[in-house]
């Protein structure tokens, strides 16, 4: 059988709060695996070789968290524990609960304030023979864009990128990051545009194809956006980001909080199986989703489909 994915809800489902000693040793862990996640040299690797080095990161931290958590456990009940013979157990079994818990909680500490991870995650896959351009002008413009988009200022950067495909009409990741600025400044149908003409140039690049479903989400073309992200899975049907997607969508736009989680917990079980870090995304939004359907008094119904989606919140009576 299948062994379910164990998810971490903050509502009863889970104990949350630990001490100043335990918080200390997190954030001091983790910043080791920051400044590791920070080292890694993504090159040419596939997005399945950089988050397998992430999650080597986080696991040299592990051991360490397990044990100085339960030290300071042993340290905040030291009178109960005076005088007693006490046994000190850590797992290094990546698949026992013990350590899944300590790892997804450097995990989430490293979502919310590394910046290293949120960029290596985000590392798209190699690019086709047309991704770049072997004209050296545009080339040029294509670098100087490329600056001033990771400086968010999308004007100049569009400027840049309109020169690059200028010079060169089918140079694929000018098209590709034209459209980002665009997304940024609102101008959502020259957004469309710049993605619809890279896919033509390459019809499986995954930055058009991952960012027209958000393009049309901004427009409230709730429709065409899942429609968007199906020509996503035609591509690459494993790819967890289009659940993800489809999921926000019903939960945050359409309000049917049901279809939402349908599609955020085959969200999670990919980003879990994966060992990707946007799992941490994905249960923020499944929370999200249990807070709305606890209103609708539709408890029963949420535990119901992680059980169906092999998914464990860790509590007996929650199964």
């Amino acid at each position: 059988m299948k062994k379910a994915a164990t998810l971490s809800l903050m509502i009863t489902l889970c104990s949350i709060g630990a001490s100043a000693q335990k918080t200390k040793l997190l954030r001091e862990l983790s910043d080791q695996a920051c400044k590791c996640v920070d080292s890694i040299y993504t090159g040419d690797l596939e997005k399945e070789q950089i988050t397998k080095k992430i999650s080597d990161c986080i696991s040299k931290q592990v051991l360490a968290y397990q044990l100085g958590s339960t030290l300071s456990a042993l340290t905040a009940n030291l009178d109960n524990v005076k005088g007693k013979k006490v046994n000190i157990v850590v797992s290094e079994n990546q698949q026992s609960s013990e350590y899944k818990k300590n790892y997804y909680e450097i995990e989430r500490y490293l979502m919310d304030s590394c910046e290293a991870i949120k960029v290596k995650v985000a590392t798209l896959d190699k690019g086709s023979n047309s991704s770049y351009s072997s004209n050296e002008e545009a080339m040029r413009y294509y670098y100087e864009g490329v600056d001033q988009l990771k400086s968010s200022k999308f004007v100049n950067g569009a400027a840049s990128f309109e020169k690059a495909v200028a010079l060169d009409p089918v140079f694929a990741f000018a098209w590709d990051n034209l459209g980002i600025c665009y997304r940024n400044l609102k101008k959502y149908d020259q957004a469309l545009n710049a993605y619809q003409r890279s896919l033509k140039i390459d019809p499986n690049g995954s930055v058009p194809l991952q960012n027209i479903p958000v393009v049309y989400q901004y427009m409230g073309e709730y429709d065409k956006a899942i429609m968007a992200y199906k020509d996503l899975e035609r591509v690459d049907k494993d790819n967890p980001e289009i659940f993800y997607g489809v999921g926000l969508i019903y939960t945050l736009n359409l309000k049917r909080y049901k279809e939402g989680l349908d599609n955020m917990c085959v969200a999670y079980n990919l980003y879990v199986a994966q060992k990707s870090p946007y799992r941490t995304d994905c249960e923020k939004v499944i929370q999200q989703i249990y807070n709305e359907m606890k209103k609708e008094n539709n408890e029963a119904l949420f535990f119901e489909t992680l059980k169906q989606n092999n998914i464990s919140t860790g509590k007996k009576n929650a199964e």
